[in-house]
């Protein structure tokens, strides 16, 4: 038996983004004590446990044997490569950066599920994602010259780890139909923990197996609990919603991401954006609320059908 969502999903994707968004101010933080590959794993490891806890607290049942090789390989996906990629990104970029980075997010699945899942595409949501292609090279100072100088390789990192997700949004949309949101969850973190610990033996310069000798036993604690926030609670929540929702429709909340992220940024890291980087921001978001209306639209008309 599947377990439905107790709220709408609109809930429960607006839940997922704020907490995916309060994550990235705290990861910020904690990247100053912890290399990133190790983070992840930090993160991850309760992430994981606590969610096979669940599958079994509340008999989720185990999807045929066809489904578990895709939901492996999305999981290696995300959270394991993207997530890589974000945390090596976010070492070298401010948090408010990267999550204005993240609002790219929703016009690269509106694209995917074009062609994946034939989601129609109309000039308008074209007219959409080229205005939200123009604000993120704002944000991140593509142009050149424009205000603060932010590391070209952590944008290309996060802009990686955003198209990671994107490709994992558009897949999962149609697993998740028939599999319960527990048990995907569960055994995709299975399987980005596993590429985390692989990159950790490597001992690469982004983190090593040592590293846990010299981190503070406060700050591993509040990296455990932060994987909590991050990873089990967020992805179950979003999981849970991806069954009711289109991917771009889905997909468009994470426009809410930047007003969380920024915020918090702001409020705790003191960080603050330039002028031209305040008017990449502006498109984003006015690219994504556009964009909300007008899949919320499309879902409506599926809906009919």
């Amino acid at each position: 038996m599947r377990h439905s969502p107790r709220f709408p999903p609109a809930v429960l994707l607006v839940a997922a983004c704020a907490l995916w968004g309060a994550a990235t101010v705290l990861n910020k933080a904690l990247l100053a004590s912890i290399n990133p590959v190790t983070l992840l794993v930090v993160q991850l490891a309760p992430s994981a446990l606590f969610l096979w806890a669940a599958v079994l607290a509340t008999a989720c049942p185990a999807p045929a044997k066809s489904y578990w090789l895709p939901l492996i390989a999305l999981g290696v996906l995300n959270p394991g490569i993207s997530y890589t990629l974000n945390l090596m990104g976010l070492a070298s970029v401010s948090a408010s950066v990267a999550t204005l980075l993240w609002a790219a997010e929703p016009l690269m699945i509106l694209g995917l599920a074009a062609l994946v899942l034939g989601e129609k595409v109309t000039w308008r949501l074209l007219l959409v994602m080229l205005l939200g292609g123009l604000g993120v090279g704002l944000v991140a100072n593509v142009y050149g010259g424009l205000g603060d100088v932010t590391a070209p390789q952590g944008i290309l990192l996060l802009l990686g780890a955003v198209l990671c997700c994107a490709v994992y949004t558009v897949f999962s949309r149609k697993l998740v139909e028939s599999v319960d949101p527990v048990f995907t969850v569960a055994l995709q973190q299975t399987a980005g923990l596993g590429w985390a610990v692989a990159l950790l033996l490597v001992r690469t310069p982004f983190g090593s197996v040592d590293d846990f000798q010299t981190i503070p036993p406060g700050i591993l604690a509040t990296a455990a609990v932060s994987g909590l926030l991050y990873y089990a609670a967020a992805y179950w929540l979003y999981i849970a919603a991806l069954r009711s929702v289109p991917a771009a429709v889905a997909g468009s909340y994470f426009n809410v991401i930047p007003i969380f992220g920024v915020g918090l940024a702001y409020v705790f890291l003191g960080e603050t954006l330039t002028p031209i980087q305040w008017m990449g921001a502006s498109a984003i978001l006015a690219s994504t609320y556009v964009l909300v209306r007008l899949t919320n639209g499309m879902g409506s008309e599926r809906s009919a059908e």
